[in-house]
């Protein structure tokens, strides 16, 4: 049996570990809250998505198809995300400071790398929001159902925004990435030494090119000592830091948590006492 890396944790979720009072345990234990129901206002996204070219595409807002199912899923990626940083000492050998810093930038795309590796996927629906225009030839108040607030923004994700997550997902499934390679990508993926205001620079350093390191010996022995592989996941890595965290909270976690920090609540729940778990 092959040795285990300082990355690499088991395929148990922690969603009956974490403690009661948490809002994603919440979330995980009250599935049947979240109903699906069909709205008029609605309609099914065609798939394959069309090309993003023009403003109007761009403008498109997209929405779950099936929330209740799909943000327990999501929540529970996010819990596993959570027992994987708890399993890393090193980490908590940082300063709290850097901890915080590390968290707050590395979440999003651990995530997404989550999202692969459990192969969760899901539909979309594109909403309709009613033009300015229609809203002044109908003469609707702004108690109506179009409000002309200008604070209020538009319902769900944007459609290019999503359309470039589901883009990567696929191109991970295709890959046929193996639970060690993930284990050793979230590991270059939060340890990384390029932020700002780190103090212990030297020492994220270290760690993902430990974790870079152990990647490529994995890769060049599973796949024929061949480098491609492990220099297009690191591209794909690159790519993965562009994703928006405000995009992946609108989409994923905001039709079951409203308006809540995910920043907050990630860090709520990863410092919550070991005795109290």
């Amino acid at each position: 049996m092959a040795a285990r890396g300082p990355y690499e944790i088991g395929g148990k979720c922690c969603s009956g570990s974490v403690y009661p009072q948490s809002i994603l345990y919440q979330i995980l234990n009250n599935e049947e809250r979240w109903k699906e129901e069909w709205h008029p206002q609605h309609s099914p996204l065609p798939f394959p998505f069309p090309n993003i070219g023009c403003p109007c595409e761009v403008n498109r807002r997209v929405i779950l198809k099936m929330p209740g199912v799909t943000c327990n899923r999501a929540s529970e990626v996010l819990l596993k995300t959570i027992t994987f940083i708890r399993k890393l000492p090193s980490f908590f050998q940082l300063p709290l400071e850097d901890q915080i810093l590390l968290i707050r930038q590395g979440w999003a795309p651990l995530f997404l790398l989550g999202l692969a590796q459990e192969r969760v996927d899901f539909e979309l629906l594109e909403t309709s929001v009613p033009s300015l225009l229609k809203a002044v030839l109908l003469n609707q108040s702004p108690a109506g159902e179009y409000h002309l607030k200008p604070e209020n923004s538009p319902l769900g994700a944007s459609l290019a925004e999503v359309q470039k997550i589901k883009d990567f997902l696929g191109k991970f499934w295709n890959a046929d990435i193996c639970a060690k390679e993930y284990a050793y990508l979230k590991g270059i993926v939060l340890f990384n030494p390029d932020l700002h205001d780190l103090k212990y620079h030297h020492y994220v350093q270290a760690l993902q090119q430990e974790a870079q390191h152990t990647l490529v010996e994995f890769v060049s022995m599973t796949h024929s000592r061949s480098r491609r592989r492990y220099v297009w996941m690191l591209e794909l890595l690159g790519f993965l830091r562009t994703f928006s965290p405000d995009t992946i909270g609108e989409l994923f976690f905001k039709p079951i948590l409203g308006d809540v920090d995910l920043n907050t609540l990630l860090l709520e729940t990863l410092y919550t006492k070991q005795d109290l778990i």
